[in-house]
Formats: structure tokens, sequence, C-alpha cells
């Protein structure tokens, strides 16, 4: 195993997500490459600051909002008035239709009933039935619980579906970040795109474009490989004036490709998401936003065969 072999699993690595044997070649790698040992330091010691740093208790607007979005339950407890008549307990329950009056038992025979069992008469009637009431408040108070804990998680899970990939999105920035720190961004570098394509040839399992946008401002650099959404990805990498602008590119039906959508800012990081060419692009850098969406435009035309057009601001 070489450096780009073992750089975009050190990542998994220290996740330990990787399988043994991958681990075993990864740790020999590390244990005979000082660079990449150097590297695998420093994504670890990224991994323990972020556990060990303070968390925060969710807002009271989010639980607010949760609440809120709970359907109303209009059900009033049942009170049972036991009275004597013709020798016997008759129960009498005052409720009000609801949304959950499928949870209430059959009130002629308890709890019992419910399962199968035979009803009681006579004096044993009454004892029968209040302990069968209480059996089955238990029973419908534990079903009603459950079923606003389901409802409670099912409006958790639409809000975070409907909000950003904020995994996804941390990795990405990850992702970048640690490429500048660790002063190795480029395994290939070369602004031909002729030259950077091929060199991605056996190293993924799908041949992502490779544009160079120079005449647009946005001059090809390089490319890498990089692990993240627990695979390996291709990265393009662009220069923008001083700024460094890193292209992901997922075949558009893979998982980790996640969804178009509009410019995002994570962490002082802009970033950019778009659908093209049968590929999902994802765009991190520490520009200004708008650069993202030149970048995009200028992308999409050379993947059309369009000429390009006037170079962006600041090149």
């Amino acid at each position: 195993m070489d450096c780009n072999e073992a750089r975009p699993l050190l990542d998994a690595n220290a996740d330990h997500e990787l399988t043994p044997p991958q681990s075993l070649d990864v740790q020999r790698h590390i244990e005979s490459c000082e660079a990449c040992r150097r590297e695998s330091e420093m994504v670890r010691a990224m991994k323990g600051a972020v556990r060990t740093a303070a968390y925060h208790r969710a807002p009271d607007e989010l639980r607010a909002r949760i609440m809120a979005a709970l359907p109303p339950v209009d059900v009033a407890e049942p009170q049972w008035r036991a009275h004597a008549s013709d020798g016997q307990t008759e129960p009498r329950a005052r409720h009000r239709k609801g949304w959950l009056d499928w949870l209430r038992l059959p009130q002629g025979g308890g709890f019992g009933t419910l399962a199968g069992e035979g009803g009681v008469s006579g004096a044993d009637n009454g004892a029968g039935s209040a302990a069968g009431w209480h059996a089955g408040t238990a029973w419908r108070g534990g079903l009603a619980l459950a079923l606003c804990a389901l409802v409670a998680a099912g409006i958790a899970v639409t809000l975070h579906r409907a909000g950003e990939p904020a995994p996804f999105v941390d990795q990405l920035v990850a992702s970048h970040v640690r490429a500048q720190l660790s002063g190795h961004d480029i395994d290939v570098v070369s602004s031909d795109q002729h030259t950077v394509k091929p060199w991605f040839n056996g190293k993924l399992d799908y041949a992502p474009p490779v544009e160079d946008l120079t005449a647009s401002g946005f001059p090809l650099a390089g490319g890498r490989l990089d692990y993240v959404g627990h695979r390996r990805v291709a990265v393009l990498t662009y220069r923008h004036a001083k700024h460094v602008i890193d292209v992901y590119v997922f075949p558009e039906d893979d998982p980790a490709a996640g969804k178009p959508g509009p410019a995002l800012v994570r962490d002082g990081y802009a970033l950019a998401r778009w659908r093209d060419d049968g590929m999902m692009w994802w765009a991190v850098t520490d520009a200004a936003p708008e650069s993202l969406t030149a970048l995009q435009a200028a992308l999409s035309a050379r993947l059309r065969g369009e000429a390009p057009g006037a170079p962006y601001p600041g090149s």
C-alpha cells in the first residue's frame, strides 16, 4: 500500500470503520511512512478534540416546536362511579370522542375480556370491573405514551431531513480543512485536464468529469482522492485568487452524494451542491459563496460544450 491508497483511508481507520485486513495494511504503511504517520496523528487529535468538546442541550425553542407540531389529544380520563343497584355495581364512563378512542378497552369484562378470557358476573363483577379498569388504564396509558414518543421521533426525523445533511456537510468541511493543514491537498498536480482525469483510472469505481476553467477565472490545480460518505471520492482542486476550491464529485445515484440545494455556510466555509452530467457536485471554499455560484455556472457551461463567459472578478 502506498500513500495514494493509504491517505483516503486514514479517517476511516481512526474511526475503526475498516475491515481488519484494510486496517492492518494501513497501519503497516503508517509505520513506514513519516508523512502519513503525521497526518494520521493529526486526524486522531482532531477527533479527540471533537469528542472532548463541550456539548450543549437543545434549545427550548426546538422542544416548543416539537410539542406544537404534535396532534391535539382530547381524551378525558374516565371516572367510575360505583352505586348500589340491584345488588350490583354498575360502572359508568364519561369521555369525549377523540382520535385515541380506539385505545379504549371493552367496558364489560375489563382487561380480561380483551385477552379472550371469560367475564365475571354477580357480586364479583364490580371488583372484576374495577381491576379491569385499572389494568386497562395502565395499558392505554402505556400505549398512548409509546404512540406519542413515535410521533415525536417522526417529527424529529422530519425536521432533520428538512434541514441540511449536517454530518455529511461536516465531513466535507473537515476533509477540506484537513487537506489544507496537511500541506498535501493535491495528489496529482497539473492544470491539464487530460492528465488529471486519467490519474483517477483504477482508483475509483466511476470516472469523474474533469474540466479546466482557467478562462472563467478558476484554473485547475490538480486532483486527489479522499474518503467521505463512507467511500473513496474524487476531489478536483481549483484556484481562485488566493483561495482554494475543492470540488467533490459523486455518481448521481450514490447514497453518499446527498441532494442538490441552496448554498450553505458552515464554520466560515461556503458550500454549494448541484447535479450535472450524471454526477452530484459539492464545492467547498473559504472564499465568498458567490464564487461557488460562478464556478458552478462555468463548469456547467463547459460540460455542455459552451464557450466560457467572462472571467469571474478577483481572478
